[in-house]
């Protein structure tokens, strides 16, 4: 029950994040759009993601790090490893902060999301197991490329962009929600070269 609860708080976290990217009001009214965006960014990322196997190689690696630390006999590290690293790692708060970290030396947005990743991966843990703490790895490794290549990346990071990725990782969380809570195999992993369909969309005349 408390899996189910944990999926339940993650996708309504994903709505909230997914519907400030899609309404917006105008003339007093609420009014929708980028569903379009999502639908091509979504198919064409998976697509790329299932002929790299992106899900195959983090399992890979959550087997080896079952085997290193001694965790052999946990049935469910290597799920709880993968859903943890996705719900942490996806998302435009983390693009955004390590740039920012690396430009201009200013950490304050990595240290604020540290401290939500913190809460999420401590509830997540509670319910799928110790697997979701070594999620910090992945995190760490993506999170601090961004900053080495930060003033490579900053130039294509517009506004747009950045929109266009908080929008696509919150539906991909939402899609992370969906497998806590009713045990299905959405591979979301698989998913991810969506964001970079995301930020090259910001590009294109619309």
């Amino acid at each position: 029950m408390i899996n189910r609860s944990c999926g339940i708080s993650v996708i309504f976290i994903a709505i909230a994040g997914a519907m400030q990217g899609m309404l917006k009001i105008d003339k007093g009214e609420i009014a929708s759009g980028r569903s379009m965006l999502v639908v091509l960014c979504i198919a064409a990322g998976t697509a790329v993601g299932e002929l790299l196997k992106i899900e195959n190689g983090f399992e890979r690696f959550g087997e080896w790090l079952k085997q290193k630390t001694g965790n052999s006999g946990d049935k469910q590290f290597v799920n709880a490893f993968v859903t943890a690293s996705l719900t942490v790692c996806i998302g435009a708060m983390a693009i955004v902060g390590a740039i920012q970290d690396g430009i201009s030396g200013d950490h304050s947005i990595l240290a604020v999301k540290s401290v939500l990743d913190l809460i999420i991966v401590a509830v997540m843990t509670s319910s799928l197991g110790k697997g979701c703490a070594f999620s910090a790895i992945p995190v760490l490794i993506f999170e601090g490329l961004i900053t080495l290549l930060a003033r490579l990346i900053a130039p294509v990071m517009t506004d747009t962009a950045t929109a266009y990725i908080s929008l696509i990782g919150s539906v991909l969380i939402f899609c992370v929600g969906v497998n806590l809570v009713w045990e299905k195999r959405l591979r979301v992993a698989n998913m991810l070269p969506a964001v970079i369909f995301a930020a090259a969309a910001a590009y294109l005349p619309m």
